[in-house]
This record gives C-alpha cells, structure tokens and sequence, in this order.
C-alpha cells in the first residue's frame, strides 16, 4: 500500500503534541490517532508502534533542520556571523515549534533513550558544525588558539540547551530568538581574543 505523505506528516505532528502534552510514558496510539483524526488502525499502516512513531519524527526533523543549520552557517563571513546565524536558526526552529522543542529536550536528558541512534547521529552533526565555526574562529583570529575545541563546542551547547530548557518552563512566553545575540556576544566575550595579547 503506498502511503500518503500528507497523512504521515499529519499523525507525526498530532503524535508530537500528545507527546509533549502527556508526556511520551503516558501517551497512547489511541490518543495520538484521536489528535491526527484517523482510525487507531490508521497508525499501524505508517508506525510499527509509538517508539516508532518518536523514531520516526526525530529522522524527519534531523534532516529538516540540519539543512536549515548548514544553509544558516554558509551565510556567515566570520566566525562570530556563522556562529550568531546557527544560534539564531536553532532557537528559532524551536520556537516554531514548542511541541518539538519539549519532546525533544525530554527525550535528551533522559537516562535511557528510545530514539538513542538518531539523537547521538543529531548530536555528532551539531557537534560537527559548531568545530567547523570554532575552528575557523581560530584561524580568523576571532577565538583563541589555546583553546580546546572540545570545551568551547560544550560551553556553547550548554548554554545553548539551558536557555532553550528555561523558555520551556516559562511556557514559551518571551521571543526565544531575542536570547540568540546577547548568548553569541557572551561567547565572543568569553572565548575571543584578549586585547591586551
């Protein structure tokens, strides 16, 4: 049976609100199937349970807005432009999408993860971006060289998650985006050239 693409983007959205809005352990196919407006047995001709179905969002969004992420990258000149335009386009693709923006953060820090290999494949791209911009913030002279890579690509995902996790608590009530400079400038300010060297 050929599935309707419309349909499968439509039970991927529906399930992700029920996620986010229950909890993923508390949620049911029959819940996501009654959110999506379809048959329970609908479910099972494009999921082969609900871990699919989270499974399945995730492969989805990855390729989604990775490509927004390199495509924001690519239009920066400088280190501190690339960088402010990654921070931007994730904060943004968040607050596009609050559901996403809670399932996703729940499903990462927890202890045993169902989508494990699509988040740790999601984390090695990021990973792999943010190197790229540090790397280049080296060479332009724009972040120290006697910095470890490692340590600043953490010190920005940290910071990057924490602000993320505090607009969920506040129940997405203030322009996420807005943080994007002022937590770009803490960056540039706190792994950038010292004037004085």
């Amino acid at each position: 049976m050929k599935r309707n693409a419309e349909k499968y983007h439509q039970i991927l959205e529906a399930a992700v609100k029920v996620f986010a809005e229950q909890g993923f352990n508390h949620s049911t196919v029959a819940q996501v199937a009654k959110q999506a407006g379809v048959a329970d047995g609908t479910i099972y001709l494009y999921f082969k349970n609900k871990d699919d179905i989270l499974i399945q969002f995730y492969e989805y969004k990855t390729r989604l807005v990775f490509e927004r992420f390199r495509q924001a990258v690519k239009k920066g000149r400088t280190a501190e432009q690339k960088l402010l335009n990654l921070v931007r386009t994730h904060l943004a693709e968040f607050q596009k999408d609050i559901n996403m923006a809670i399932v996703y953060q729940a499903e990462i820090h927890q202890h045993r993860r169902l989508a494990q290999d699509v988040i740790k494949e999601m984390s090695k791209m990021y990973r792999e971006i943010i190197s790229e911009v540090v790397e280049i913030g080296q060479q332009q002279g724009q972040i120290r060289r006697n910095l470890y890579v490692g340590l600043v690509m953490r010190f920005i995902i940290g910071a990057v998650d924490e602000v993320i996790n505090a607009w969920i608590h506040a129940r997405g009530s203030y322009d996420l985006v807005s943080m994007a400079d002022p937590l770009v400038e803490l960056f540039i300010s706190g792994i950038g050239v010292a004037e004085h060297q």
